[in-house]
């Protein structure tokens, strides 16, 4: 155990990320000899994404370590030079869904070649996005165009800015009862970032904690549907017109907690194939190399 450090953690407000919340309000943390501090931003002051796409999350925010898209954490580290990678994982049973219009005539992901589809640019959606729609089609047909957050995916997609778009629970399960149409699923990848300052102890007091409280909502899901489906009810204050058009009770009634999973250490040889892939695609720099990307623990 730690001789009682501590640890700046960036906070994300999203589904894959309860486990996050339960361990610093539990104390699982603490108990490991680390203190944690969730470092957060006013959901009603971000408009297009938590985090900040020109500033550093270990330099300008001074954070120890941050969650975001495995892809994203590749490109972040790589060419911001925002900390280096320390842990990766699914972290949720929680795909990714593409949702379109109910009287749309995309009816398979292969209609979905030169059709603009509404992502949140800048998190790691466009890769994950990507990665799922070149198996349906050809690369230079993929069209990703920045919507922002979920709830302005939404309404861009009931405008028609757009023909398509990329949600997460528990904004699929609106998506459903607004009456938009799911038309591909693919898995959702996490990565966590440590600033130069991590150690391995330090990264495993983090996980075991985190771990604790995964095997917590696991064990008892129902116990933790009222704080899960707050992701939800902070998102009908900023955008209201979205929930004025559903049963809001049937909607929280429908959504489930998901199984979730813990982050691992880093896995070198799997995020250099990323990396690969990324490369090939033109999506970061030929000389970025696995090792200046992930932490030496």
């Amino acid at each position: 155990m730690l001789a009682h450090e501590s640890a700046r953690v960036f906070h994300l407000p999203f589904s894959f990320m309860l486990p996050q919340t339960v361990a610093a309000e539990r104390g699982y943390f603490r108990e490991e000899g680390l203190g944690v501090e969730l470092v957060e931003r006013d959901r009603r002051d971000v408009d297009n994404k938590f985090i900040p796409a020109a500033e550093t999350l270990t330099g300008d925010y001074d954070v120890d370590l941050y969650p975001i898209c495995k892809w994203e954490s590749i490109r972040r580290t790589w060419t911001m030079d925002d900390g280096r990678i320390v842990a990766n994982g699914t972290f949720a049973t929680l795909p990714y869904t593409v949702f379109t219009h109910p009287d749309s005539e995309i009816e398979t992901p292969a209609d979905l070649a030169d059709v603009p589809v509404g992502v949140n640019l800048r998190t790691g959606q466009e890769y994950t996005a990507r990665k799922a729609l070149e198996e349906h089609v050809a690369p230079d047909e993929i069209d990703l165009v920045g919507c922002g957050m979920p709830t302005e995916r939404l309404q861009a997609l009931r405008e028609g800015r757009v023909d398509a778009v990329t949600l997460i629970d528990p904004h699929s399960t609106l998506a459903d009862h607004l009456g938009f149409e799911r038309l591909l699923e693919y898995d959702n990848h996490m990565g966590i970032v440590g600033s130069d300052d991590i150690d391995r102890d330090l990264l495993e007091a983090f996980l075991r904690g985190y771990g604790r409280a995964v095997e917590d909502i696991n064990a008892n899901p129902d116990a933790f549907r009222g704080k899960y489906l707050e992701l939800l009810e902070a998102d009908a204050a900023v955008a209201p017109d979205l929930f004025d058009e559903v049963d809001v009770d049937a909607v929280r009634e429908e959504i489930t907690v998901p199984r979730y999973e813990v982050p691992e250490p880093a896995d070198r040889v799997e995020l250099g194939e990323h990396l690969e892939w990324m490369q090939e695609r033109g999506l970061i720099d030929e000389d970025a190399r696995v090792d200046d990307i992930v932490a030496p623990l």
